[in-house]
Formats: C-alpha cells, sequence, structure tokens
C-alpha cells in the first residue's frame, strides 16, 4: 500500500515553507516537498537584491525569532527595517536558516504529478516513489510562468533567454546585450551586465522608465502617515490595501482584480538602483517589439514607437525580462484532467477565501492566486497572510475528518 499524509504542499519557497511551519504548530500531519528557496537560488542573478524592503521580507511563522531581522542580528549581517536593500544571498541564507529551524523535515524531492484518487490525490515523485494525500497544497513559484514577447518566442537560446535563465550575468562580459523590459529585473539586469564589462542597452515598450521615490522618513508626523501611509508593498493608500486586505481585494468583479493583479506597483525601479542605470546604461524608452530574427551570429531587432518611426538594433543576445503570466495550463504536474476540470480566471485558478480551488482539496497560494487575492501574492508579504488563513482552515479539516481514511469514499 502506498503512504499516505493528510497534507501535501508542492513547493519549498516563502510560501511553501511559511506554511509548512503554520502546520507544523498546529500538529497538522503533512509532507512538503520541492528544492529550498528555488526560484530565488537558481533563477535570480548574483549581485541583486530584494526590491521588498526588510520588514516586509519575512517567511512566516507561529513562532517569535524567525524574522529576517533576527537572522541578521544573530549571523552579524547589517539589516534595516526600511532603507537598505536586502542582498539576494542574505535572503537565501535566512531561507536556508528558516527552513532547518521550521522545517527541519523538508523532502528534497519534485514532484512530477498530481491527480486525482479516491477522495484525495495520488502524487508521484522524482524519486519513483508515490504517496497518497488527502489534500494538496500547490505553492510553487514564478518560475513556471516566466514570460516571452511573441516576436522572440523562435530565436534559438543561445540569442535570445528569459531574465530567469540567468543566476551569474557576468558570463556576458565583453558582449552586446539588449535588455527588454522597464521593471525592475530589467534594470537591476542592465546595471549588473554594464557593472560585469558587458555592453548593454534596455529597449522599453513603456514612454518612459519610471523609478520609485526615496523612502518615507519613519519619523514622520500623523497626519503625514495618514495622508500615505507605509506598508508591505510600498506607500499610499492603495498600496496599503492591496498589502493589508487581500481578503477583501477578492472581492472586487473578476475583471477588475484581473486588471490590479497585472498593473498594480510597476513597472518601476527602486530608487537605490537609479544611480547605476540612469545616465549609465542607454534606455530606448516608448517603443514595442515589432520583429526579432538571427543575423550575422547575432540577433536584428525592429522596433516601433506611438508614432510610427521605427529603429533597428543589432545584439549578440537579447534577455528578456518582461515578467511572468500565470497560467494553470502550464503546471505540467498537474494531472491534464485535473487541470482542465479547475475553474479559473484569466487562466489562473479561481480559488475561495480559504485559497480553496473548484477540486476539493486542492489549493493554491503564492504568484498563481494573484488575480484573487491581489499583488501581494506575488510578493514574499503575502506568505505571512496566505499561511495564517490557510493553516487555519487545513487545521479545521484535519480534526473534522481525522476518522476518514485517505482514498475512502466520501
Amino acid at each position: 500500500m502506498r503512504e499516505s499524509v493528510d497534507v501535501a504542499i508542492v513547493g519549498a519557497g516563502p510560501y511553501g515553507l511559511s506554511l509548512a511551519a503554520h502546520l507544523r504548530a498546529a500538529g497538522v500531519p503533512h509532507r512538503v516537498f520541492g528544492e529550498p528557496m528555488a526560484l530565488w537560488r537558481s533563477h535570480m542573478p548574483a549581485g541583486m537584491y530584494l526590491k521588498s524592503q526588510g520588514f516586509a521580507s519575512n517567511l512566516s511563522s507561529p513562532r517569535p525569532g524567525r524574522t529576517l531581522e533576527e537572522f541578521c542580528r544573530r549571523t552579524g549581517r547589517p539589516y534595516a527595517p526600511y532603507g537598505l536593500p536586502v542582498p539576494l544571498q542574505t535572503f537565501l541564507d535566512y531561507g536556508d536558516w528558516f527552513q532547518r529551524c521550521e522545517v527541519p523535515d523538508l523532502e528534497e524531492v519534485l514532484v512530477t504529478a498530481v491527480a486525482a484518487a479516491g477522495g484525495g490525490y495520488a502524487v508521484s515523485l522524482a524519486d519513483g516513489t508515490d504517496l497518497l494525500a488527502r489534500r494538496v497544497v500547490v505553492a510553487v513559484g514564478v518560475q513556471h510562468f516566466p514570460h516571452v514577447p511573441d516576436p522572440l518566442t523562435a530565436l534559438p537560446t543561445e540569442l535570445c533567454s528569459h531574465v530567469s535563465r540567468h543566476t551569474d550575468l557576468a558570463a556576458f562580459a565583453g558582449r552586446d546585450v539588449v535588455v527588454l523590459g522597464a521593471g525592475q529585473s530589467a534594470l537591476e539586469s542592465a546595471a549588473l551586465l554594464h557593472e560585469a564589462g558587458a555592453t548593454v542597452r534596455v529597449l522599453a515598450r513603456r514612454e518612459r522608465v519610471n523609478w520609485n521615490g526615496e523612502p518615507l522618513a519613519l519619523d514622520r508626523a500623523w497626519w503625514q502617515r495618514l495622508r500615505e501611509p507605509e506598508a508591505g508593498l510600498g506607500s499610499g493608500w492603495g498600496t496599503w490595501f492591496y498589502s493589508n486586505r487581500p481578503d477583501l481585494f477578492r472581492h472586487l468583479p473578476a475583471r477588475e482584480r484581473v486588471r490590479r493583479a497585472r498593473t498594480a506597483l510597476g513597472p518601476a525601479g527602486s530608487s537605490w538602483l537609479r544611480p547605476r542605470v540612469d545616465g549609465v546604461v542607454p534606455v530606448h524608452p516608448g517603443h514595442t517589439l515589432v520583429s526579432a530574427e538571427p543575423r550575422d551570429g547575432g540577433v536584428r531587432l525592429t522596433a516601433r514607437r506611438a508614432d510610427g518611426h521605427r529603429i533597428t538594433l543589432t545584439t549578440d543576445h537579447v534577455i528578456a525580462a518582461t515578467g511572468y503570466r500565470a497560467d494553470v495550463a502550464r503546471l505540467s504536474f498537474l494531472d491534464s484532467r485535473l487541470r482542465a476540470g479547475l475553474r479559473t480566471v484569466a487562466g489562473t485558478p479561481a480559488v475561495g477565501g480559504d485559497f480553496d480551488s473548484s477540486a476539493p482539496g486542492l489549493y493554491f497560494v503564492g504568484p498563481a492566486v494573484a488575480p484573487s487575492f491581489g499583488p501581494v501574492m506575488r510578493f514574499v508579504y503575502g506568505a505571512d497572510f496566505a499561511a495564517r488563513v490557510l493553516a487555519r482552515h487545513l487545521s479545521a479539516g484535519a480534526r473534522r475528518s481525522a476518522t476518514v481514511p485517505v482514498g475512502a469514499a466520501r
């Protein structure tokens, strides 16, 4: 007989690890699978910094003392809740420490298949083993959803790549690179490429590059804080709403949720990044990519402005820092019949207030549910809300079904 478990968590990033920490504290039988912090370790460039503030970069635990601040204090690293960028390596080391403390039973094996089976789910692992889970939580990151504009899709990988494929941009030293995009990822990649010795240009569809303002003073007067509150995703009442009330966001009309999830909070670069890009790296704003074709061992790009004027750029390589678009169809480890039966919103799983999908016992957290709970689900800051809400729900469900074996008819 196959092993069984109440809850199987697919993914060991901030959302999966946070949920596992809460389930462990609540005594809910669970297993969590995946490479710890895989998105951050294998799909982010060395030398980058988090865009989130220090206070907004915590994984979630019901126990005190598991914050980024505490980790930095213990290891003698610089930390500030606000105004000091968090290095990628510090965040990776913090995630590893959190995992060792809070999720010591993490199984570093990938889930290869999830299919409905006997009132629960059959879960297959890359090491050839299988188990039955009463409930499954999909907590994967954006590495499943890289978006590349249509004109680039036919180019070979040696000429074009998504930014998520690179952990060491120094490999482009001495080469000519065009970065496509105008958000933090594009602008920071351009800075890192330039600083590594590449010749780099940025091609952006936006009419101008936007930069976030300097951090607000923490000791502002009460009326200033009231007029422009500070929140996990930034400042202002709209951002405060996205940061703190995902429970209310989900009640907005579906079309409005989809629009805000895609357009809120960007694209823009952090204020601390601006001196490394502005006036340093050539930027071509207001240009939509029209075509891309191999030419003499490189790539010839044609882009058009709104007034019809066209420019042509020739480069050795194109890096598409063009974001991610969550789509349940790209979660290939989910059985095709299971995926086809899910109710969706803009291609993403439609979930209820407990992150429950239309398939009983199947849950989704993280970027895949941003059109349901808002842009906070794209950030580490959203892990606390998701972990607490879902852990509370799963704990109640565990008590109700404690006497029903996995696979039994319901």
